[in-house]
């Protein structure tokens, strides 16, 4: 008769190698994601050290957005002070929007910088609820065209995308899905700067402006992490049960697996 110990090699070797390549597999990702979470914490960081600084004016915020990319990155979430008359020819309305669960319009329209920098800027406005019996009806906003307006807010990047069937960069619709920079430059003729301000305060003009906390999606990872750290957990509590308990740890008198 083949002894114990000669039967089970083989198997038992492999179900070994097998169940420390998960358990080193699972660890690393779990270790990935808490490195992951790390640089997340850092970026929350950043962004809300960024928040507390002091106010930029058009002037810092034109030379930024034209500079080096890094410069103009370097001016994202800083709050800005603008004056200007707005361009209420060129306003756009993101549709499939929401604020607060309600699904609307992001309001967007470009703010002709008052002063000689003479810049341009789009700025996002705030939300506004649509006519869902008439889509192509569009909310009742206040744009003063010929108006000096104060315009308080943060640098940001360009409006966020949303999933479209058809492209709709160039449309010149005033209701659309998505708004390209560049092609939206291309579409008014405005030169307008690679950044953008998301103006913020409270309703006016027909327009909320209740925009989400920045969430840097730290506590994601953190989950992740726990989920992966649990799995190497359970795969290294069933090896120890059924390859070595059950196995080589037995009550007296019982045959061996």
């Amino acid at each position: 008769m083949t002894s114990a110990p000669a039967s089970i090699d083989r198997h038992f070797w492999l179900l070994t190698l097998a169940a420390l390549a998960g358990m080193l597999v699972t660890a690393s990702l779990g270790r990935w994601q808490l490195s992951r979470a790390a640089e997340k914490q850092a970026l929350q960081a950043l962004i809300e050290a960024r928040g507390r600084m002091p106010a930029i004016d058009a002037r810092t915020l034109l030379a930024g957005a034209t500079g080096p990319a890094a410069a103009a990155q370097a001016l994202v979430h800083r709050a800005v002070v603008l004056q200007g008359r707005w361009r209420p020819e060129h306003t756009v309305y993101l549709d499939n929007r929401q604020m607060q669960g309600q699904v609307g319009f992001f309001v967007v329209t470009p703010l002709q910088l008052a002063g000689p920098d003479a810049g341009v800027l789009l700025v996002q406005r705030g939300w506004a609820p649509r006519n869902f019996q008439q889509h192509s009806r569009l909310p009742p906003v206040q744009t003063p065209r010929d108006t000096v307006v104060q315009v308080v807010g943060r640098v940001a990047p360009a409006p966020s995308r949303l999933y479209e069937f058809q492209g709709g960069d160039g449309a010149s619709s005033r209701i659309r899905q998505n708004l390209g920079l560049a092609a939206f430059r291309a579409e008014t003729g405005l030169a307008l700067a690679h950044l953008t301000v998301l103006q913020t305060g409270p309703a006016s003009e027909g327009l909320r402006r209740d925009w989400p906390a920045i969430d840097t999606g730290v506590d994601k990872h953190y989950g992740y992490a726990f989920q992966w750290f649990g799995l190497c957990g359970l795969m290294a509590v069933l090896y120890v049960w059924f390859q070595i308990v059950r196995r080589f740890i037995r009550p007296p008198g019982q045959p061996a697996a």
